[in-house]
């Protein structure tokens, strides 16, 4: 019989990108993360940042680094709560909440649906610094984790993979933030599951959805 695989995609990847590269005029006493502009009013602790997938693009988890086999999602949202935002140049700090994935299928031969995603072990901790870096990682002696239930040829399948932690690419330009290939390992699951799965999504716009009209965010 033909072995079936199967992977999990990497729903704490996009957790950590709720903040974007440095604004090149922002305000020499602006903070890290402002709202409505590059150097405009600073986020306040405790705002609530949220996103979407960029339109016309899917979250994807894929077999190898670059490859087309995998899952893709079509839907995909993010929430984040801001901890510290000190004055610029510095390191902001957020908490990752939540996310959701949706719209969710795979191409990867014997998977026939995704049943769910569930990103595990939240909050994750965020620091995105004025150079424009963005991390995130797990409490002390934790990992990035997530659990996918997948249907496939063969039943119920549960795969779940970790992460140390993870990085990004952020834009003031498009107020985007975008993740390439960001490796997961599974730490259990059947040998249906795919031993590796390499995350890609781009989020945008993120904005503060605690400030009326949900200003877009800037890092300075």
């Amino acid at each position: 019989m033909r072995r079936h695989t199967v992977v999990a995609i990497a729903a704490t990847a996009a957790l950590a990108g709720l903040t974007f590269l440095p604004a090149t005029a922002a305000s020499a006493d602006s903070a890290v993360l402002t709202y409505g502009s590059a150097g405009g009013n600073a986020v306040a602790v405790g705002d609530v940042i949220t996103g979407s997938l960029a339109g016309g693009t899917k979250a994807s988890l894929a077999t190898s680094s670059g490859g087309s086999s995998g899952i893709t999602c079509t839907g995909s949202t993010l929430t984040a709560t801001v901890t510290d935002n000190p004055a610029a140049p510095g390191t902001a700090t957020e908490s990752a909440t939540a996310q959701t994935f949706t719209g969710c299928t795979s191409n990867v031969f014997g998977v026939t649906g995704v049943r769910s995603i569930t990103v595990n072990g939240l909050p994750y901790t965020t620091s995105a610094a004025s150079d424009g870096s963005v991390t995130v990682t797990p409490a002390a002696g934790g990992s990035i984790q997530t659990t996918v239930v997948l249907s496939t040829l063969l039943g119920s399948v549960t795969c779940v993979y970790q992460a140390p932690s993870l990085s990004a690419v952020s834009s003031n330009g498009t107020n985007s933030l975008t993740f390439t290939n960001q490796p997961f390992s599974k730490v259990s699951g059947s040998g249906l599951c795919n031993a590796n799965g390499y995350f890609s999504a781009s989020y945008a716009p993120l904005v503060d959805s605690s400030v009326s009209g949900s200003p877009a965010i800037y890092t300075n």
